[in-house]
């Protein structure tokens, strides 16, 4: 059975594991947002940055990439992507069907926030994640990069998010 994972943030860019098909794709009733502080990888306990997770929102959907595992790589894949998203348990692991652009609708591996945990912080300004973003840095690096990179990533593939877009352009002034 073939493996696919959906990504929508750091996985567009930096996805771990190989990739033997990618195909962009939409899945209904999630949006993407920064509604997750990080306190590892994008920030510390006493500075968290915020990274991106998928709320659900009913009448929405998020576009991004459908990533299929090399076959025979599904298990060490799982192992990896386990210990890399479920590090502090703020997302939850789900099997959800994801409609290629393509016409296939396959079921995907995708990481969504649980809005009960702590570091859940849904209903964020654009401009406080601005200011929270611009100033912190985790264990993998400054959160400016990851906002950057998922952004820079997600118009090669041309997909366009108005907020993370503003998010960007706003990072960079206050870093300017």
């Amino acid at each position: 059975m073939e493996m696919w994972v959906f990504g929508y943030g750091s996985l567009l860019w930096k996805p771990g594991f190989d990739v033997a098909e990618s195909v962009v794709g939409r899945l209904p009733g999630y949006a993407r947002s920064f509604c997750m502080r990080s306190i590892h990888h994008r920030g510390t306990v006493d500075q968290p940055g915020l990274v991106l997770a998928l709320d659900a929102v009913t009448g929405t959907a998020c576009d991004g990439m459908a990533l299929r595992v090399v076959p025979g790589q599904e298990e060490q894949t799982l192992e990896y992507l386990r210990e890399r998203e479920l590090i502090s348990s703020a997302y939850v692991e789900r099997n959800l069907d994801v409609q290629l652009t393509d016409g296939r609708v396959i079921t995907a591996l995708v990481y969504v926030i649980d809005a009960d945990h702590d570091q859940y912080c849904g209903g964020l300004a654009l401009e406080e994640q601005a200011q929270i973003i611009a100033n912190a840095v985790g264990g993998m690096g400054p959160n400016t990069e990851y906002l950057f990179n998922t952004a820079s990533h997600l118009t090669q593939i041309g997909l366009h998010d108005p907020a993370l877009e503003w998010l960007h352009d706003r990072v960079k002034m206050l870093c300017a």
